[in-house]
């Protein structure tokens, strides 16, 4: 899959295929900004947010980085001027982080003052484990006391530190993304047992839920969500004080589900050019998620048999 993901011939085949497109259009929002722009507007008429991510990664030359930016505060000024509701997620490599860090900071800079001046948001999404460490440090340091609450990042449950880190960024009242962990990493950095990562993304949910600033919870487990649902009914907790957050085109029954019992939900959406590599490593990073593409399509089709 890695393999196929950087053959250009087979993405130009992939590209003009419709059963591809048909397939690539369930998961993401098409080539454009306007394309996407349409996808928000329609998951906004379901009374469901949404947060932008242009896809693409690991830039390695700073007019890359910079051709990145110019695309987010493109999507950002025209979110705004259609009125849609949504924000935006980045990738630190994206911007140049591995080129540069004063360049990927210069570049967030500008993302998240247009976002701010639009009373928008700018979320920092978390990588593999290798950037962990980089990108935490950079918000905590360089972003979140210039931003505040303009700015926020990502944990992910299946990391071995993310505890720790939790605690951290709950005393400075960051606005953080809990999800699971998509990568693949190696035992001694990442738990290699479900059971593991799901315990620990229900202690790192309580504790957001109880003393996080506006977290949002990124889910599809059914179970877990369950379990969020029963903790908040339990201590009382407002449902304005947090969101679920889900992927685009992932158990959308589930989605109109949760809309309907009242909990507020920020669908992911991603969009651009390079979709099929972004489908293609997703997969292949982890075997598990090819299974999880599949067994929720299932269960979604199921629901609407």
């Amino acid at each position: 899959m890695l393999w196929l993901s950087e053959r250009q011939r087979v993405f130009r085949f992939v590209r003009s295929n419709r059963p591809a497109q048909r397939l690539a259009a369930r998961f993401v929002a098409g080539e454009t900004i306007e394309s996407a722009v349409r996808a928000v507007q329609e998951l906004n008429a379901t009374g469901i947010t949404a947060t932008l991510d242009i896809l693409g990664e690991s830039v390695t030359a700073a007019r890359e980085a910079e051709a990145a930016r110019d695309a987010y505060l493109a999507a950002i000024d025209k979110v705004a001027q259609v009125g849609a509701q949504s924000h935006v997620s980045v990738k630190l490599t994206q911007l140049g982080v591995d080129v540069d860090e004063e360049l990927c900071v210069a570049n967030m800079r500008a993302i998240i003052a247009r976002a701010r001046t639009h009373r928008s948001f700018v979320r920092i999404d978390m990588e593999g484990s290798a950037y962990t460490e980089r990108t935490l440090q950079l918000y905590a340091r360089r972003l979140h006391p210039e931003f505040g609450d303009a700015v926020g990042v990502v944990l992910q449950s299946y990391l071995r530190r993310t505890a720790g880190d939790l605690e951290k960024l709950i005393a400075e009242r960051a606005r953080v993304r809990l999800c699971k962990g998509a990568y693949q990493e190696a035992p001694e950095i990442a738990f290699p047992r479900k059971r593991d990562v799901d315990t620990n993304y229900i202690a790192s949910m309580e504790r957001l839920l109880e003393h996080g600033n506006y977290p949002a919870i990124a889910t599809h487990d059914e179970r877990i969500l369950a379990r969020a649902k029963a903790f908040v009914r339990d201590r009382g907790i407002d449902v304005d004080r947090f969101e679920f957050q889900m992927l685009y085109g992932v158990r959308r029954d589930v989605q109109q589900r949760l809309r309907r019992e009242g909990y507020r939900l920020r669908v992911y959406v991603p969009f651009g050019a390079q979709w099929y590599p972004y489908l293609m490593r997703r997969l292949a990073e982890r075997p598990a998620n090819v299974a999880f593409l599949v067994g929720n399509l299932m269960k979604e089709s199921l629901r609407r048999s």
